[in-house]
């Protein structure tokens, strides 16, 4: 990045030192917010209390609500670096602090009425709690099996069913409720309702004793029973029948935020395997420990480059942003999980060890499913992708035109986040666009100055772009064969294994999209190719495609670099700033160069 900090970044990095000051040295053993304190209430299946204290004196519910009801929700990227502190130290305390409260408060955001919005408003800044009863989905966890029904009657309606494994269903203010208002499957079958348990009268409404999970530990998941329990018209959010709306439109933050934030706890791990390869014997491992570093470094910043491309596509583009959401969490995740069992080789046995940060990746690891991070979110993600390949190998790969700068330059604001704007379907593929825009560019020479070393690297990174914009015509060619009107397209798997090789095709779009337009004075490494192309020779192996292999060199300088955001406090993201509270270096050097 530039030397000069815009005004905007220098406000979302106060934020980030906010919370990382109230949540203090994570490896301190003395921190009662740290990660042995963290891991002491996991075991006793509870958040930490004192987290949450911490975090509701600096007001963080605010991050969740809208700046024009008060709060300081004006950016979908600025919020996920913002939630990515907590997650680094606990996801179950990231999604049973708040981010499931967001998730929740999303639909009445995008329809709700002025009341509804500031009701749940101040709930939120006043550090509440709201609760997400989701609509049945096939392929789901426990979160999701179930269904409530409301009939209409003289006041309103009459709440009927029962919900399982709600996050917070004892302790909400309010819940958002999908709830079923009409016959069969179809897209006006559901409607969402505000329902405020305070407003509830009689036995209509019974939380159901706590079940204990095997991920997300410290989450209070309980169930919801409804017995003709009265609901006022006045908590209809939005229209009847728009409930299947509602969730496609606001499941575009939640999958392309998770994706994000999902990289704070992969910092951690990361951090932990760096600090272990520092202070251990290496012996004849060295080589291949370094060679995982490396990879996992490079492939955390493709996973950023992409993530945050597609949050930023929620302004930009919210008439294309579904398409990008699906994809990234259709993606991430199993990027993340993978690198995590690489890291896991590192860490060796300490990794799984239940004490301080190195018990971190064994309670990482069963949280993730519960996050829904597992089966559920990939079938959701095809669910919306493919149906709409063949209509975008036809209409929009390889016509439409490279985004604007602004889809990727982290430094500009774009337009304030609106909900409402979002569409669920339709579009252009504007991942893909910037693939096939970054290859004209390299082509001609675009994208950062080669410094000393990195023609030869530079030069490479050319190969393997035009190796991806050729899997993407012979995509193209498969996708556009397919009758338009084919009901079995859907649930083909040979269609679903394309579908993997288009989203390694987007994210080589979004990295390559933002590298590119890299300006000269930007941070050397980013600027240097030789992550982009490791993380995107890794991308290629997985789809099969022959290419040269990466320089030594290449690995060595990610290393490196690795090294030096350990010691410099730095986050292995696109970033790279100092986070306040993040720990000191491993050998007590305060700071290292890149040739460390």
């Amino acid at each position: 990045m530039s030397r000069a900090v815009p005004e905007a970044e220098a406000g979302v990095r106060r934020r980030i030192a906010e919370v990382e000051n109230a949540l203090g040295d994570p490896d301190d053993a003395g921190n009662p917010v740290g990660f042995a304190a963290l891991l002491a209430a996991d075991e006793r299946f509870e958040l930490s209390a004192e987290a949450e204290r911490r975090l509701d004196a600096i007001g963080f519910g605010a991050e969740f609500v809208p700046a024009a009801l008060g709060g300081r929700l004006v950016r979908a990227d600025a919020l996920a670096r913002v939630l990515r502190p907590v997650f680094r130290r606990d996801v179950a305390l990231g999604f049973g602090y708040g981010i499931t409260s967001l998730f929740a408060a999303s639909p009445v955001w995008a329809a709700g009425s002025p009341e509804q919005r500031a009701r749940l408003a101040e709930l939120l800044r006043a550090g509440g709690r709201v609760g997400i009863v989701h609509h049945s989905l096939a392929h789901g966890n426990t979160m999701w099996q179930g269904e409530l029904v409301a009939r209409p009657d003289a006041r309103g309606y009459l709440l009927a069913g029962r919900k399982d494994g709600v996050v917070n269903a004892e302790r909400a203010g309010a819940f958002v409720v999908y709830a079923r208002t009409g016959q069969g499957r179809g897209p006006a079958s559901h409607s969402v309702l505000l329902l405020e348990p305070d407003a509830v009268t009689g036995a209509g409404m019974r939380v159901l004793p706590r079940k204990p999970s095997t991920g997300m530990r410290g989450c209070r998941f309980a169930g919801l029973e409804f017995t003709d329990c009265p609901v006022p018209a006045g908590a209809l959010v939005g229209e009847v029948g728009q409930g299947m709306q509602l969730a496609l439109r606001t499941f575009q933050l939640n999958r392309s935020l998770v994706s994000s934030v999902l990289l704070g706890a992969a910092d951690t791990v990361l951090r932990a395997a760096v600090r272990t390869v520092l202070t251990g014997r290496e012996g004849g491992q060295g080589r291949r420990r370094r060679t995982v570093l490396a990879a996992v470094f490079a492939d955390l910043l493709l996973c950023d480059a992409m993530a945050t491309a597609v949050l930023r596509c929620l302004h930009v583009f919210p008439d294309s942003a579904h398409l990008g959401a699906a994809a990234v969490k259709y993606l991430v995740p199993d990027l993340v999980r993978e690198d995590l069992e690489e890291l896991g080789t590192v860490l060796g046995a300490a990794g799984y060890r239940r004490d301080s940060v190195h018990g971190f990746l064994q309670k990482l690891l069963r949280d993730l499913p519960a996050a829904g991070l597992g089966h559920m979110g990939t079938a959701a993600c095809q669910a919306v992708l493919i149906p709409q390949l063949p209509f975008l190998a036809r209409r929009s790969w390889g016509v439409t035109p490279d985004p604007p700068d602004v889809l990727f330059d982290i430094r500009r604001p774009p337009a304030p986040l609106a909900l409402e704007s979002l569409a669920v379907a339709g579009g252009e593929d504007r991942l893909v666009a910037a693939l096939l825009g970054a290859v004209r560019r390299l082509r001609d020479g675009g994208g950062p100055r080669p410094g000393h070393g990195e023609a030869g690297t530079r030069a490479l990174l050319c190969t393997i772009a035009e190796a991806f914009a050729a899997e993407l015509v012979e995509l193209r060619d498969r996708f556009a064969s397919v009758a338009l009107d084919s009901r079995a397209f859907a649930a083909s798997a040979q269609w679903a294994a394309l579908t993997d090789r288009y989203v390694m095709v987007a994210a080589a779009g979004a990295a390559l999209g933002h590298w590119v337009r890299l300006e000269e004075n930007t941070d050397p490494f980013l600027a240097d190719p030789a992550w982009l192309v490791l993380a995107l020779g890794r991308l290629a192996g997985r789809l099969g495609l022959r290419l040269p292999d990466p320089p030594p060199d290449c690995v060595e300088r990610v290393y490196g670099e690795a090294v030096a955001r350990l010691r410099t406090g730095r986050g292995y993201d696109l970033h790279g700033v100092v986070p306040h509270g993040s720990g000191g270096a491993p050998d007590g050097h305060a700071a290292a160069g890149r040739d460390a």
